[in-house]
């Protein structure tokens, strides 16, 4: 039976179910290898060779395809239909035959397939191949790319900007893209302007708004009308004339549907309409994946196979009938920058079934089909047709006109079952219906009434009248109509979402469909963007990355460049470029610019960073004073400084003279009112004590009393994370205090048991003894619980955590017993320790090598290891054990010769019991 190896186990079940008895199908639980975070992964000295290394969690894994192989030798490498899937399946082939599970005469081929159906899936089986290497090459020109980058890049941020955690090929540049967007909304200046419309009535009595386009015989540009007098004319010239209309334009238009999903459309609109991420989004499309409902999702294709076409124009016909079904099928040709036109859309593998069908329990899963379900029938179906129509209202001496546009929807088309979302929606005049309106009609003034609620949401003071008019700070109303003049302000470009920042990524070619998901989840979790309802939002942390690569790495992220770089692996994966010459080229530059970095000074970096950010840091003063005068000693300069704890700050340049500082960021009074000054902010007294919050390095603190020649070291204690120190009251303080909070001696050993606030939060403790050294300690549920928790309960909590340990100091059970030590006796074992498994032999613990399988580890292997370890320790090696000497037979005991009576003779001796 041939051993079939895929990605993950859901999707091994799945496709068993296809195959049958005849086949083994194994997951390889993703990725199996990767190059080790350590110098020398990628040598670059040699050729760009990497150190592959089979990661810990994957040995178990690959163990388990080398065992099956050992009875079915034929293996077929089935992992996924992209760039990742072929470098899957190339490192399964490689570890499998370094393991010398592969053998020259075992068959080795690799098939794909776009959905998990038995029809794609039996067919892939009749269609082996070989492994793609230029598409292997490709990936490991970008795993080596990202490894360079993030291995060299990042320790040059640790060292000249502490606080930085990382930096990468692709992520610092799409963090780049929502920094500089939020300069770009700081830099802007609101630009104010009005707008005029009136709610006109026709003969017949019905309404519709219409909105002034020209005064005074003149065309109205968007800022013509720029503050309320002008407005206030503007109303009163329309609401004083009488107006007909002038003209009735009537234009048949359509409207075609959008392409089939791909990853970065199926991000953005399920953004759109369900508020999901990228890596929501992404996790629940892979379960329907895996399920057989839809075709593979990281895709950047629009294309769609013929039978999919066919079966979804059936299922047109069947739903909605002939007139929905277009003549010819649609064709979609993906537009997006390094498309890979053979790779097909996101869509359902069967079209006649809608989400009711599948029955799906989980809501996530719903939505997300019904979205693809619907945008892929809708894909195919025929155009929205419609009718636009514009009226021209005016005055009869044509120094006023306004004008109304609608539409009405004749045919709708694949409207009937879907509409794209639209990010950052704003008002579309031809989403109004018009009523039956003819050239010539005189039309009549709604009561002023029908705007009076919107008038009364405008901002400012009570209603003022002003001739004829109703007055108020952003809207101004005619007293006799319904004619109103609103004030607007231009609006800053809108912050990024997900959706919008992926298909910003898209269109400027960075990133992959495979990468979109972590690399906007990656910023988020260094904390360098943080997201707001669906906005991302840059945090200073962020921009000191920004700031720094951009005046140091600009070409590194700069955008068409890792575009480019897109295009040469590109290249490779189509056989038209050497990877290694790739890598060559980038290395050359990209070394000497880290070697450039080694003669900067923190206080030069941190310079520059104050100069490149120095309109967010330090904005234009209101009275035109500089904004970087320390306000504190009126000497020294504000500017940018960093703590050991890697966080940044705003500092005077007079330190230690004038401690004055301020949170990292633009000025903020309120919070620098409230924010806790380096001498401590002074909370009252306590006993004759004065009470005080302090902001440590490392965290708040409350402190009683002042540091002292005789008294260095005052009582403090650390505040609770949950508590803001700048709003921390007396009361509060004297109780952080007063811990450790004794609760009582123990009913057992009498040993006393206290209540406390830690590293980790609030726990009780009951010591070993009143030392108050070793013991056990148990969490408690809330800070409050410190104060309050009594004895019976504590008992509890403490016997609960010796129960959930097995006792106290319970050992830790053993992967495997190897047996007794052959020399020098005593449990020899294999242990599961934080860095892996290791060997222990009494005092000794050695770790097994990567080479090393700890299932099929041998006793002599581990005595060697333990020798090796005995060794480097110091330690004797384990010595034979002394085999017990055996004991001497006791001699028979001898009767005692019976005495004679003759004389004794000098020359003879007379026998003894020691003869």
């Amino acid at each position: 039976m041939p051993v079939v190896v895929v990605e993950s186990p859901a999707k091994a079940k799945t496709i068993n179910k296809y195959l049958g008895d005849n086949f083994t199908v194994l997951a390889s639980y993703g990725h199996v290898r990767d190059l080790p975070p350590k110098d020398g992964s990628v040598d670059t000295e040699n050729g760009f060779d990497m150190l592959w290394e089979v990661a810990s969690d994957s040995k178990k894994h690959v163990k388990a395809i080398a065992d099956a192989l050992k009875n079915d030798n034929e293996l077929i490498l089935a992992t996924d239909p992209d760039r990742e899937g072929e470098a899957i399946s190339w490192h399964l082939q490689e570890a499998l035959t370094k393991r010398k599970s592969i053998n020259k005469d075992t068959p080795v081929s690799r098939v794909v397939f776009n959905a998990i159906t038995k029809s794609a899936v039996t067919e892939a089986m009749k269609n082996p191949r070989q492994v793609d290497m230029p598409l292997v090459e490709a990936y490991l020109a970008r795993r080596a790319l990202d490894y360079l980058v993030g291995f060299n890049l990042s320790p040059v941020l640790w060292r000249k900007l502490p606080g930085a955690k990382s930096a990468g090929r692709v992520q610092s540049v799409t963090l780049r893209l929502i920094v500089e967007r939020e300069m770009e909304i700081e830099a802007f200046r609101p630009r104010e302007y009005w707008s005029v419309k009136a709610i006109l009535t026709t003969p017949s009595g019905q309404e519709f708004e219409a909105r002034l386009t020209t005064l005074a015989g003149k065309k109205l540009d968007r800022f013509d009308l720029g503050d309320a007098t002008q407005a206030e004319m503007a109303v009163q010239a329309v609401s004083s004339r009488d107006l007909h209309v002038a003209s009735v334009e009537a234009k048949p238009t359509s409207r075609n549907p959008s392409a089939p999903f791909m990853t970065s459309t199926l991000q953005q609109e399920a953004s759109r309409k369900f508020g999901m991420g990228a890596r929501q989004t992404m996790s629940t499309a892979q379960r329907l994946y895996e399920a057989g409902h839809i075709t593979y999702m990281r895709t950047d294709g629009i294309d769609m196979a013929p039978e999919a076409v066919t079966m979804a124009r059936d299922a047109i016909k069947d739903r909605y009938g002939d007139s929905y079904v277009p003549d010819k099928p649609r064709v979609y040709k993906n537009k997006a920058k390094n498309a890979q036109e053979a790779h097909e859309c996101v869509r359902p593998t069967d079209m006649t079934k809608d989400v009711a069908a599948l029955g799906l329990m989980d809501a996530d899963q719903r939505k997300l089909y019904d979205l693809i379900w619907k945008r892929t029938l809708a894909c195919q179906m025929e155009s929205a047709r419609m009718e636009r129509t514009t009226v021209e209202v005016s005055s009869k001496d044509e120094q006023v006109t306004l004008r109304a546009t609608g539409q009405v929807v004749l045919f709708d088309g694949f409207l009937k079952v879907y509409e794209e979302g639209r990010d950052d929606v704003v008002a579309d005049d031809d989403d109004n219906r018009l009523p039956q309106i003819s050239q010539g009609d005189k039309l009549g003034k709604a009561a002023a009434a029908r705007y009076s609620e919107e008038f009364a949401k405008a901002e400012g003071a009570a209603d003022e009248e002003r001739s004829g008019l109703k007055a108020k700070s952003g809207a101004l109303l005619a007293d006799n109509a319904a004619v109103l003049g609103a004030q607007h302000f231009t609006q800053p470009p809108p912050r990024y979402t997900e959706a919008t920042l992926v298909k910003r990524m898209e269109e400027l070619g960075i990133g992959r469909p495979s990468t979109y998901a972590s690399i906007v989840t990656t910023i988020q979790d260094r904390g360098y963007v943080r997201r707001e309802g669906q906005r991302l939002i840059p945090e200073d942390k962020g921009r000191l990355v920004t700031a720094f690569l951009e005046n140091y790495f600009r070409r590194y992220i700069g955008y068409d460049f890792t575009a480019d770089l897109e295009d040469q692996l590109d290249k490779v994966s189509a056989g038209d470029a050497e990877y290694k010459k790739v890598l060559e080229r980038f290395w050359r530059d990209f070394s000497a610019a880290i070697a450039e970095t080694s003669e900067l000074r923190i206080t030069d970096v941190l310079e520059k960073i104050n100069e490149v950010l120095e309109p967010h840091l330090f904005p234009p003063t209101g009275d035109g004073t500089d904004p970087r005068l320390c306000p504190n000693c009126g000497a020294g300069r504000l500017s940018m400084r960093t703590a050991r704890s890697g966080g940044a700050f705003i500092g005077c340049s007079n330190y230690p003279e004038c401690r004055y500082t301020r949170p990292f960021g633009p000025p903020n009074p309120e919070a620098e009112a409230s924010a806790i000054p380096p001498e401590g902010k002074l909370l009252g007294e306590d006993q004759g004590d004065e009470i005080r919050v302090f902001k440590g390095r490392f965290g708040p603190y409350v402190q009683r009393g002042e540091a002292t020649e005789e008294n260095k070291k005052p009582p403090r204690q650390s505040i609770p994370k949950d508590w803001e120190p700048e709003e921390l009251e007396l009361d509060r303080a004297v109780m952080l205090l007063s811990l450790p909070r004794e609760i009582g001696p123990h009913p057992e050993d009498g040993v006393m048991v206290w209540a406390n606030i830690g590293r980790y939060g609030p726990y009780i403790k009951h010591a070993e003894s009143t030392s108050h050294r070793g013991g056990t300690n148990a969490n408690l549920e809330s800070i409050d619980e410190v104060w309050t928790v009594g004895m019976n309960r504590a008992v509890q909590l403490l016997a609960e955590k010796l129960a959930s340990r097995g006792g106290r100091g319970a050992a830790a059970k053993p992967l495997r017993e190897l047996g007794e030590h052959p020399e020098a006796g005593g449990a020899v074992n294999v242990m599961k320790g934080k860095y892996g498994p290791y060997v222990k032999w009494e005092k000794i613990n050695a770790t097994i090598p990567d080479t090393i399988d700890p299932e099929e580890l041998t006793m002599a292997q581990a005595v060697h290891l333990i020798d090796e370890r005995a060794a480097k320790a110091g330690k004797k090696k384990p010595a034979a054990k002394k085999k017990a000497a055996p004991k001497k037979k006791a001699a028979p005991k001898k009767t005692a010769a019976k005495k004679t009576t003759t004389k004794k003779t000098p020359a003879k001796k007379t026998a003894t019991k020691d003869d």
